[in-house]
């Protein structure tokens, strides 16, 4: 039976949280660079270079932390080579990342540009200084010095067909060179661009090649007459192209006859499928959430395609928007495979949607919504907002989720149970400025309230249907409007009963509000006490309680009957950003702009763990429904996904203390049978310098108790005695125990050779440590043996004056 304080304690430890550890994270790892991929994706990323191995279900980082210019995967993804600033070539085990082998590059320049032969043993770099160098990998060395361009040369690419032994090249004077490898010359010079030439692919039979350009045009080329049978206009710059395979139909993208078909990817950020022989475009794909008006407008869509690449083994596509988004298609069909985001850039807001929280939906300094499945890290990419989104929210079910942005839109959008699927199911804009925050009803699905930098909140009231298609959204017109702050709204939410709202502002107030009255929001009181603006406002699940976090650094709990301050936590060096409830509304959970999230306990306002995975201001804040993790999101671009290690960790600390208890239990055993050897090292295993020390007394008391001392020291382990000589230290500080600790010391030095001794950890040190001491107890002793030898003599005198005269 438990006793009642016990219970007590079991309660509260079953009742609070005490820790939180990372179980996951979402790191940027693309922020601009080249892109290579077959079964391997590799970036380049500013000072390294990253090789991702690509399964439906997991992402694998590597990083090579050199100041790197350039790189090249081999066709068959064994070799890596990297071209750093320092003119060094570097082959890597990308596996291990470690470096195999480097070489000097032989270039006076930087290289630009890289690339291996279909046999994996030639490369060929591309500098800065105009030249071109061949080299054999295998046998290591420079085969081929090609000069005769004119500037930076970008583009460098092997024939593939090894055995017509050509290297095609590009540089800043828009000409395509093609080398002769046998004779080391520039056999012609293809002229038919006005602008950088992105990209070259070849067909099946080797004999046509298909350039593109930002002249917004790509070029047939025959191979055999040198000369281009063909320019076709694209109305868009070409980033690359592809050829593809012309002993394959793809009658899902409008290829229909044998004839060279092309797909190119531009500043328009869609793929298009060309018939080179009649220079018609014969497919184009189709945006989510863009109208072809948008598109024919916007030339700079951040959706614009920097690479597009070509997997021939898995008949896919691989493509990288501007805004560093991995996507891959399959073929035939183009339809997305996997996406990966290779940087988020800031996190503004991040929250767990899906059943049982298996997905989190992610705003970031972008017009994008970004759903990660927290299972695989694959990502869907929502389109719809025109601006930067700013703040998130998500109903009760956690399957509809809204969302507000700059563009001064709010959005409804609802997951597929099934599929996961994302897709817009709702609209409405009417505020005049910035929506900067949103808050949904919390019991059903009924209406969203949005707070703007026009000062206002509304209450937008919901369809009882929100089926629809994507290109019938429901339009959302608001019910009430109230110009509720002098200053910005920063945020906003409503109480677990649907019938009060809360706002925060940068005018340094919270204003509560009633949702009751039909058609307006009426003003019920004001909390006044900040002394800098209001980041956000949350209402507790369980008390009539509202919580407030502001840039003052400070959360303040207030309560809604009086609107007086109950509590104040201090705690966070810079503004606190966001506030939630959590463990049933007994604590709260609060992230700064310091990057620190910290867990306070309302009774006793103590804050019983601080948490620190973040390096810049922790926007995004969002507890599951289960209340058995959350999530963060920083604007160093990392997203942490954390579990509630409480029940972990108390487990681990119960089992450790049965197990000292256990031990104690059996080092009495042992000095009790006087097996003195077990104990000591039972005693030291446990590092309880004063067990160790009984231990010793111990074995001092017995008879014979010097030579019993030394064998059982001398039995000992290496690590053993060099714990016992850290001991004897603290012990020789004491006069009451120096005996002992000399006691051991001369064991140890007797037997010990001085060379063993040394290799203690920290020896010399607590050698040093031993001296003023041990001077010190000898003169202590000096004085009693001086002291003790007086008193003899006087009794010694004593006897003889007392004694009867003959």
């Amino acid at each position: 039976m438990l006793t009642i304080e016990e219970a007590i304690s079991l309660f509260v430890c079953l009742l609070f949280s005490y820790s939180y550890a990372v179980s996951s994270k979402i790191e940027p790892f693309y922020k601009g660079g080249k892109v290579q991929v077959s079964l391997l994706l590799c970036v380049v990323c500013h000072k390294c270079c990253n090789s991702l191995e690509l399964s439906l279900n997991d992402l694998i980082l590597h990083c090579y932390t050199e100041d790197i210019t350039s790189f090249a995967l081999s066709c068959d993804d064994e070799l890596l080579v990297t071209a750093s600033r320092a003119l060094l070539l570097k082959q890597w085990d990308w596996r291990q990342a470690e470096c195999t082998r480097s070489w000097r590059a032989i270039h006076t320049v930087p290289v630009a540009s890289m690339t291996f032969d279909s046999t994996s043993t030639l490369l060929a770099t591309g500098g800065c200084d105009g030249t071109i160098k061949l080299w054999d990998v295998v046998k290591q060395y420079c085969t081929h010095n090609l000069k005769g361009s004119s500037g930076v040369v970008h583009l460098v690419q092997f024939h593939p067909d090894i055995s017509r032994l050509q290297l095609f090249s590009s540089s800043l004077d828009c000409g395509i060179r093609m080398w002769d490898l046998r004779s080391s010359q520039c056999v012609c010079v293809l002229q038919s661009h006005y602008s950088t030439v992105t990209s070259l692919s070849f067909s099946s039979d080797g004999g046509t090649m298909v350039s593109s350009g930002r002249d917004k045009i790509c070029t047939v080329w025959n191979l055999k007459g040198r000369k281009a049978e063909r320019t076709v206009p694209v109305y868009e710059a070409v980033e690359s192209v592809v050829v593809l395979p012309q002993n394959k139909t793809f009658f899902e993208i409008g290829v229909t006859s044998k004839d060279l078909h092309f797909i190119t990817a531009g500043s328009k950020g869609v793929l298009r499928v060309w018939e080179a022989s009649t220079a018609r475009c014969v497919y184009t794909q189709t945006l989510t959430a863009v109208s072809e008006e948008e598109e024919e407008e916007k030339d700079d869509d951040p959706r614009s395609l920097m690479y597009l690449l070509h997997m021939p083994a898995s008949s896919r596509l691989a493509t990288v928007t501007a805004e560093h988004n991995i996507l891959l298609y399959q073929l035939p069909g183009l339809t997305t495979q996997q996406q990966f985001v290779g940087y988020n850039d800031e996190v503004l807001d991040v929250k767990f949607v899906g059943k049982d929280d298996s997905h989190i939906v992610v705003a970031t300094n972008s017009c994008q919504l970004k759903v990660f499945e927290l299972l695989t890290n694959s990502c869907q990419i929502l389109y719809g907002h025109t601006d930067t989104v700013l703040s998130l929210d998500v109903f009760k079910k956690g399957f509809l989720f809204a969302s507000c942005a700059k563009d001064r839109s709010v959005r409804v959008w609802q997951m597929d149970s099934d599929s996961g699927q994302v897709h817009c199911v709702a609209q409405g804009s009417s505020h005049t400025n910035a929506v900067g925050t949103i808050s949904c009803s919390r019991l059903k699905v009924s209406f969203v309230v949005s707070g703007s930098q026009d000062c206002t909140v509304k209450v937008w009231d919901l369809p009882a249907d929100l089926s629809t298609t994507e290109a019938d959204i429901h339009q959302l017109t608001p019910r009430a409007t109230e110009k509720a702050h002098d200053k910005d709204v920063n945020s906003v939410a409503v109480s677990p009963n649907d019938k009060l709202l809360a706002s925060g502002s940068q005018d340094r107030t919270a204003k509560l509000w009633s949702l009751a009255g039909e058609g307006n929001v009426g003003l019920l009181g004001v909390f006044r006490g900040h002394r800098r603006g209001v980041w956000a406002v949350c209402f507790s699940p369980v008390d009539q309680v509202l919580a407030t976090s502001s840039a003052d650094g400070t959360t303040k709990l207030w309560s809604l009957q009086d609107f007086s301050c109950l509590k104040t936590f201090e705690g966070h060096d810079a503004s606190v950003l966001k506030v939630v409830f959590v463990s049933r509304g007994t604590q709260l959970l609060t992230s700064g702009s310091d990057g620190l999230v910290k867990l306070w306990t309302i009774k006793t306002n103590e804050c019983v763990k601080t948490l620190d995975a973040h390096q810049d201001k922790v926007w995004g804040l969002h507890g599951s429904r289960k209340d058995d993790k959350m999530v963060t999101g920083s604007a160093d671009s990392n997203i942490a996904v954390w579990l509630d290690v409480t029940d972990v960790e108390l487990a681990e600390e119960q089992a450790k203390q049965e197990d000292q208890i256990l031990k104690q239990q059996e080092l009495s055993n042992l000095l009790h049978e006087k097996k003195y050897l077990k104990a000591l090292g039972l005693a030291i295993s446990l590092d309880q310098p004063h067990t160790v020390l009984t231990v010793i007394k111990a074995i001092r008391q017995v008879e014979d108790s010097s030579e019993l001392l030394e064998k059982t020291l001398l039995k000992l382990r290496l690590d053993q005695k060099e714990s016992l000589l850290r001991y004897c230290v603290v012990w020789n500080t004491n006069a009451r125990n120096c005996q002992d600790a000399q006691a051991v010391l001369q064991v140890l030095l007797t037997h010990v050779p001085p060379e063993e001794l040394l290799q203690y950890q920290g020896a010399r040190a607590h050698l040093e440590g031993l001296i003023p001491y041990t001077e010190r107890h000898m003169q202590r002793i000096g004085r009693l043996l001086q002291a003790s030898m007086f008193l003899n003599y006087m009794w010694q005198k004593m006897r003889v004056a007392g004694a009867p005269s003959r």
